[in-house]
């Protein structure tokens, strides 16, 4: 049945596989419940690069989860099963935390991304749980930046509205993630308060004919035009930073600048230019 859902099938014959799929799944609700207590997830960090000076300027949050059994599991799996059992409430928190606390280390004004589900603005007061991260870990809230999708704001709008205000009342900055493509409306623009616009990869890399190419242009004007800085996923190669930055795009994110790394990897980087990956430079 759940199986049916998820593919938007009105039928679908149970097999074996799918017994398997449960399984893990059971299993992976049971131990991620435990991992946060076993110190068996850690948080990596991927760069944020300006792409005119190639500056970082800050860097996502990023969860990884090191199963003693299993070896390490894909956040594509554990996230969604978090989410789906509300177990997403208390590892967003940990989230949150740790990362305020890991950014707290890192030269000004180096900031750090943290991504927000949608189910952590209808089960906790979002806004306490920050200022309680800031105050903990002393990192100032303008180096703090909070990334929220799209659907966030489908279930509840006038609920995330509010949310959103006390979040920008403390002095964090807002993303839009993903934008793009999920439930996009121009009335973002004029009704919330967020600072920059998330460009999702598909839009970067897609980019093979002039309408794709014309529609990331118009992506990164209108965010312009409201004011809004813009950050681009999944750069790759020199081309696509090249292009982006003509298009007036603020900053990069990808494999190109670097992969996820420790939060030791990210110290070192920030300290030691000559190590830094092609097409970057330490601020």
């Amino acid at each position: 049945m759940i199986q049916a859902r998820a593919d938007r099938l009105q039928t679908r014959s149970f097999s074996p596989a799918d017994q398997s799929i449960l399984d893990r799944h059971r299993r992976l609700d049971r131990d991620l419940r435990r991992a946060l207590g076993r110190n068996q997830l850690r948080l990596n960090f991927q760069p944020q690069v300006d792409l005119k000076s190639r500056n970082i300027i800050g860097a996502e949050a990023l969860m990884r989860w090191d199963h003693p059994e299993l070896g390490p599991v894909s956040p594509a799996e554990f996230i969604p099963l978090a989410e789906e059992t509300g177990l997403i409430v208390e590892l967003g928190r940990w989230i949150l935390f740790e990362a305020c606390q890991q950014a707290a280390a890192w030269p000004s004004p180096i900031t750090v991304a943290v991504n927000v589900s949608p189910i952590q603005f209808q089960h906790v007061d979002l806004a306490a749980t920050v200022a309680n991260a800031l105050r903990s870990s002393g990192l100032p809230a303008s180096r703090l930046e909070l990334e929220i999708t799209e659907s966030s704001r489908v279930t509840d709008p006038g609920r995330v509205h509010a949310v959103m205000w006390q979040l920008r009342d403390l002095g964090v900055r807002l993303a839009i993630d993903d934008f793009g493509t999920g439930y996009s409306s121009l009335s973002y623009f004029r009704d919330l308060p967020f600072d920059l616009v998330k460009i999702d990869q598909s839009f970067v890399r897609d980019r093979t004919s002039a309408s794709d190419r014309n529609l990331l242009a118009a992506i990164v004007d209108l965010a312009a035009r409201m004011d809004k800085l813009t950050i681009a996923e999944g750069v790759e190669d020199e081309a696509t930073a090249c292009l982006l930055g003509t298009l007036g795009c603020n900053y990069g994110q990808g494999y190109y600048f670097s992969r996820p790394i420790s939060d030791t990897d990210m110290h070192a980087i920030l300290a030691a230019p000559a190590r830094n990956p092609p097409g970057l430079v330490a601020q």
